[in-house]
């Protein structure tokens, strides 16, 4: 009997990448997604797509009973997307954050323990890196693996970008971040993400059903929403070069993110869905370099065939980190993947994406201004 699979939030960027290889490995698929305007814009666009043979799409919210009663009917696996993402945002969107993110998948579990019977014996979810707060530091002196905690506005007015260790105040030198690494959320996104891991880690456990945690790092690709200025700073970034306008790098232009193209995303989340033992464990998801926004910027820039132009604004938000790469062992060992996209390719595969798109509307200052006038933004 062909397996059914349940993608939450399937119609945006991750699964329109994920689903085709869905359907390429034998699975139907069926989604469940509200088309969010913010993501989609106000008219969804080229979702034609989800009308291929094999799919049944549902346009419904995570947070209505009676969408997740009629998603859950005669599925054999789930892999959870649906969520709202973005750091800055989640910081006064705090109510609707935790309604669909740490709710929304309450509600799964509720719905789903029940059903006087189930088929489910896997659920996948896409959970995020910045669970971990800022990443791991090893102390130059005693090499103790140090965790700060996150920066504060005072920190910040006054320009201390690096966090430093906070017994002795020492330079720390960054490294890559393990799964077992200290968990401290800095903003509500990341309470949220780190919140729907327990409810997915307990839920499955209680019921007898195999798990997979994928904490994703900064994921970039084609099709990923050039609409939403709260999240996703390479589609930020590129709208501003197709502008020819400055990109404004917050701080010091040198923090760190480890940048990783969609397609490694998506054969890690199908891995774990596919994989004979369940993994039953979070697992990064990264390229497992470090990567300075500013770097990123101007690669991206000559992406376009542009020069780059960047401007150091020394502004910053509360709940950003300064810097996290993943450490990549456990992907390879539990799931067998090896990221293969280069950021060099990924973003000469982006670019010319975004070229053929529409030119859409600048909205960063418009996101920026909402976080001055919270005082979540210098």
């Amino acid at each position: 009997m062909t397996k059914t699979v349940l993608v939450t939030g399937g119609a945006g960027f991750i699964g329109s990448h994920l689903i085709p290889k869905l359907l390429a490995d034998g699975f139907q698929v069926r989604v469940l997604d509200s088309l969010s305007p913010q993501i989609h814009g106000a008219v969804a666009r080229n979702l034609e797509w989800l009308e291929d043979d094999g799919i049944e799409f549902i346009r419904g919210d995570v947070t209505r009973r009676t969408d997740w009663e009629r998603a859950l009917l005669d599925v054999d696996a789930i892999v959870h997307l649906a969520a709202e993402t973005g750091t800055g945002q989640s910081m006064y969107e705090i109510a609707r954050y935790n309604d669909v993110n740490s709710q929304g998948t309450a509600l799964m579990f509720d719905v789903l323990g029940k059903m006087n019977t189930h088929r489910v014996t896997r659920v996948v979810l896409s959970s995020s890196r910045s669970i971990y707060g800022e990443g791991a530091y090893v102390h130059p002196v005693s090499g103790a693996r140090v965790y700060p905690g996150a920066r504060s506005a005072e920190q910040l007015r006054q320009e201390q970008w690096e966090p430093v260790c906070p017994q002795t105040g020492v330079a720390l030198q960054l490294v890559a971040t393990q799964e077992s690494d200290l968990i401290q959320p800095a903003s509500i996104y990341a309470a949220t993400k780190y919140a729907q891991e327990d409810l997915v880690r307990i839920g499955c456990q209680s019921m007898g059903i195999g798990f997979a945690m994928l904490r994703l790092q900064n994921v970039y690709g084609e099709r990923q929403s050039l609409n939403n200025p709260y999240t996703g700073i390479l589609s930020i970034f590129s709208t501003k070069i197709r502008r020819d306008s400055e990109l404004p790098l917050f701080e010091d232009g040198k923090e760190s993110r480890d940048f990783v193209h969609v397609e490694d995303v998506t054969d890690a989340l199908l891995a774990a869905l596919t994989v004979a033992q369940a993994p039953d464990a979070a697992i990064n998801v990264g390229s497992g370099v470090a990567t300075s926004v500013r770097a990123v910027a101007e690669e991206l820039t000559r992406a376009f065939g542009k020069s780059p132009n960047v401007v150091v604004t020394g502004q910053f938000r509360i709940g950003d980190i300064r810097h996290n790469y993943a450490d990549i062992s456990r992907l390879q060992s539990l799931l067998g993947v090896t990221p293969k996209v280069s950021l060099a390719d990924g973003l000469q595969r982006f670019a010319a994406w975004v070229s053929s798109q529409p030119l859409p509307e600048d909205q960063l200052e418009k996101a920026n201004q909402e976080l001055r006038e919270r005082k979540l933004m210098n």
